[in-house]
C-alpha cells in the first residue's frame, strides 16, 4: 500500500472510531438514564440496568455506524485540508479517483464490520439484554428448547411452540398447578391472540380437567384466558425485522409466502439488511467534496453540523422509504436501496461541482 494510502486510512479511520466512541458513549448514557426508573422493580439492580445497556451497544453500533463513518471522515477530511495536506497531494498529482479509491477501502472495512455486528452479534445481544431485564423483574422465561417457548405464569406452566412476529402464539399448552404442585389441567390450543389488556382469546380449544384419578376432556371452538403473559414478555425473543440475521429473515419470509401471507415488510427488511452497510462506502463519497473546501469557505465545526444534519436526514429517509414501500407496496429492492442511491447521486453531484471550481 502506498505510504499517502496507509496515512489516509489511518487519520480518515481514527475520526471514525472516535466519532462513533463519542455517539456510544452519549447514548450509552441516555439509555442508562431511561434505564434508571426502572431499577427496583423486582429485583432489578443498578447492575443489571448497567449490564441492560451494554448489551444493546452493539446494536446502537450497527445504527450508528454509517453516520459515524460521514461525520468522522468529514473532520478527518476537515483537518487534512485545514493543514493544506489534500491540496500537496493534489498538487502531487492524486487525482480524485484515486482519493476516493482510498476512502472505499477504509469504508469497505467498517461495511464489513456493520454486516458482521449486525448479523451475528447484535441480535443474540439484543435478546439477551431484554432476557435478563424480564428475569431481573421477577418474570421466567426459556427458549432454547426443542419443545419451543418455556413461561412460568404464577402457577400455569405455558409451552408455546410459535411465536410470530404480530404476537399470535401457535401449538399452546398450558399446565394449570393447585397450591400443592398437583395438575390440575392441561389445555392445549391450536392459535391465540393476545386481547388488550391482559387477556389472550385461543382458538381450537381441547382442555383436560383432572378430578382425582378422573379426567374430562372438553373441547370449545375458542377460550379466553387471563395472563400475565403479554407481547411485551413475547418481544424478549422476537427482533423486530430490522434486527432480524438474514438467515431468520429468509426463513420467515418462506414460511409467510408458503402460508400465503403478505411479505413485504419482511421483504423490505431483507433487502435493507443488504445494503445497510454498504451505506459506509456512499457516506464517505459524501464526505469528499466538503474535504476538498477550504477552511476560510466553511469551518470545521460547521462540516461536523453539516454531517450530523446529513446523517439525521439519511436515517429519517431510510425508515420513510421502508414504511412507504411496506404501505404502498413497492418493489422491495426499490425501497430499501432508493435512499443510499439518492445519496450517492447526490455525492456524485457535489464531486463533480467540486472538480469544475
Amino acid at each position: 500500500m502506498k505510504i499517502y494510502r496507509r496515512y489516509l486510512a489511518r487519520e480518515v479511520s481514527g475520526g471514525i472510531l472516535l466519532v462513533l466512541s463519542g455517539f456510544l458513549a452519549l447514548f450509552g448514557f441516555f439509555d442508562m438514564i431511561a434505564e434508571v426508573k426502572n431499577v427496583g422493580e423486582g429485583a432489578y439492580q443498578l447492575h443489571h440496568a448497567m449490564a441492560y445497556v451494554a448489551l444493546r451497544m452493539p446494536g446502537r453500533v450497527y445504527e450508528l455506524m454509517p453516520i459515524a463513518v460521514l461525520i468522522g471522515t468529514l473532520y478527518s477530511l476537515s483537518t487534512l485540508a485545514r493543514h493544506s495536506e489534500i491540496t500537496v497531494l493534489r498538487a502531487s498529482g492524486l487525482s480524485t479517483r484515486k482519493l476516493l479509491s482510498g476512502l472505499f477501502q477504509v469504508a469497505a472495512v467498517f461495511a464489513l464490520l456493520t454486516f458482521v455486528i449486525g448479523e451475528v452479534v447484535a441480535p443474540p445481544c439484543e435478546r439477551a439484554a431484554q432476557q435478563l431485564r424480564l428475569a431481573a423483574k421477577g418474570a421466567v422465561v426459556g427458549q432454547d428448547l426443542n419443545s419451543g417457548l418455556w413461561v412460568k405464569d404464577e402457577r400455569r406452566f405455558i409451552n408455546v411452540q410459535t411465536v410470530l412476529p404480530d404476537t399470535r402464539l401457535r401449538g399452546i399448552r398450558i399446565y394449570d398447578f393447585d397450591q400443592s404442585a398437583k395438575l390440575r389441567s392441561v389445555t392445549d390450543a391450536a392459535e391465540g391472540a393476545y386481547v388488550p389488556p391482559a387477556s389472550w382469546r385461543l382458538s381450537g380449544v381441547v382442555q383436560t380437567v383432572l378430578h382425582g384419578e378422573r379426567a374430562e376432556v372438553v373441547k370449545l371452538p375458542d377460550l379466553e384466558w387471563h395472563s400475565a403473559l403479554n407481547p411485551d414478555i413475547l418481544a424478549v425473543l422476537m427482533v423486530s425485522p430490522e434486527r432480524m440475521s438474514l438467515l431468520h429473515l429468509s426463513s420467515y419470509t418462506r414460511h409467510l409466502a408458503e402460508n400465503a401471507q403478505k411479505t413485504q415488510r419482511y421483504d423490505i427488511a431483507l433487502w435493507k439488511k443488504v445494503v445497510y452497510p454498504l451505506a459506509a462506502l456512499v457516506m464517505v463519497a459524501l464526505a469528499l467534496p466538503f474535504g476538498y473546501t477550504h477552511n476560510r469557505v466553511s469551518g470545521v465545526s460547521l462540516k461536523i453540523f453539516s454531517g450530523v444534519m446529513i446523517g439525521v436526514f439519511f436515517h429519517m429517509l431510510n425508515g420513510l422509504f421502508s414504511n412507504l414501500g411496506a404501505i404502498n407496496s413497492w418493489s422491495p429492492v426499490l425501497s430499501a436501496v432508493a435512499p443510499s442511491a439518492l445519496f450517492m447521486l447526490a455525492a456524485v453531484g457535489l464531486i463533480w461541482w467540486v472538480e469544475r471550481r
